[in-house]
């Protein structure tokens, strides 16, 4: 994929290619649909999305019917307590040549994809979890001091329990701040649980057929990179970063009285380009305040670490990202 030419996408092919994205992913997951639109996003950004929900949710499914509305390399790790780095990684093995002789050769671990399933990611080891830092940040692989490339789009979805659950360890603050987003996923309603039950109950599972290649998300991440933003929008979007740092002194109480560390500039390039990706879906080629909103949550609720008084009073991340909506200004 990485010798295929180069291919140009327009705003209309934009938009019926991510809607054709989410039809068929619709067609297998039932509601939803903030999340399929949070993961969509990642996705043509060619960033890293994290989904977190209990157990039965349709986290791993979803992923799954994206990786079959794709045509990708698609991998799954399950990540458990006794997973080794090499074992995302890859390694060097002995073979033997024609002339009998030992020779070293690598062999690619499961991150050599296109989409990687990091399944119950926070199940591992933290060592086990840093494998993946390299990879998500420079998109390379380092093993026994030889670099490999790997090959674009690559991007990774993970998905994990909460931290009150048993098994479990928290994800570094390093490793969540390389996720562009943190998406949760909530229990059904009523209604969307009967459908769940009509579709996964019966002899026929319905499937998500592939619409989109390679070169089209390369294509369509490339024009979202270069939908302007109106300089008045990058101001807003600085302002509400240094807001969320509590000696700041434009921090709102909320921030100072709750809030241990802020969000770093990573936040501030999440809400840029999910805030362009938000509108190109919603078929327009300019950022908005409103588009900065719709993905702030997404974006922020990962960066923002509560201090004790916060954790004490079971303050939500979300909550003060709210907060910080109502009273960040918008310069003029």
């Amino acid at each position: 994929m990485t010798d295929a030419p180069v291919i140009d996408i327009k705003l209309e092919e934009f938009s019926r290619l991510a809607q054709a994205i989410e039809t068929e992913v619709g067609r297998v997951i039932v509601g939803h649909r903030e999340v399929v639109r949070g993961v969509m996003i990642c996705i043509l950004a060619g960033r890293h999305a994290l989904l977190e929900g209990v157990p039965g949710l349709g986290k791993t499914m979803l992923i799954r019917s994206l990786a079959d509305a794709l045509d990708l390399k698609f991998s799954r790790i399950q990540f458990t307590p006794d997973l080794m780095p090499a074992d995302i990684t890859g390694t060097d093995i002995l073979e033997d040549d024609e002339s009998g002789r030992k020779i070293k050769l690598f062999q690619p671990g499961p991150v050599f994809a296109n989409l990687v399933l990091a399944d119950e990611i926070n199940r591992a080891t933290p060592k086990t979890q840093s494998a993946l830092l390299e990879a998500m940040q420079e998109q390379t692989v380092t093993v026994a001091s030889r670099s490999y490339t790997l090959e674009p789009p690559f991007f990774v979805l993970a998905t994990q329990n909460p931290l009150e659950m048993e098994g479990t360890y928290p994800l570094p603050e390093a490793q969540l701040d390389r996720f562009m987003f943190k998406v949760n996923v909530e229990y059904p309603s009523a209604g969307e649980l009967v459908t769940v039950i009509e579709r996964t109950t019966g002899v026929d599972t319905p499937r998500a057929s592939k619409v989109a290649d390679g070169k089209e998300i390369i294509a369509m991440g490339r024009l979202a990179l270069n939908t302007p933003v109106a300089s008045h929008v990058s101001q807003y979007v600085a302002h509400l970063i240094v807001a969320t740092h509590p000696d700041h002194e434009a921090a709102p109480p909320m921030v100072r009285d709750f809030v241990r560390y802020g969000a770093s500039p990573r936040g501030a390039q999440a809400l840029i380009i999910g805030g362009k990706i938000n509108a190109l879906l919603d078929g327009r080629f300019n950022v908005s305040f409103d588009d900065i909103a719709a993905v702030a949550k997404l974006a922020l609720r990962h960066r923002l670490l509560l201090n004790f008084e916060g954790l004490a009073e079971g303050i939500s991340p979300d909550k003060i990202i709210a907060d910080l909506l109502r009273t960040v200004p918008k310069p003029a």
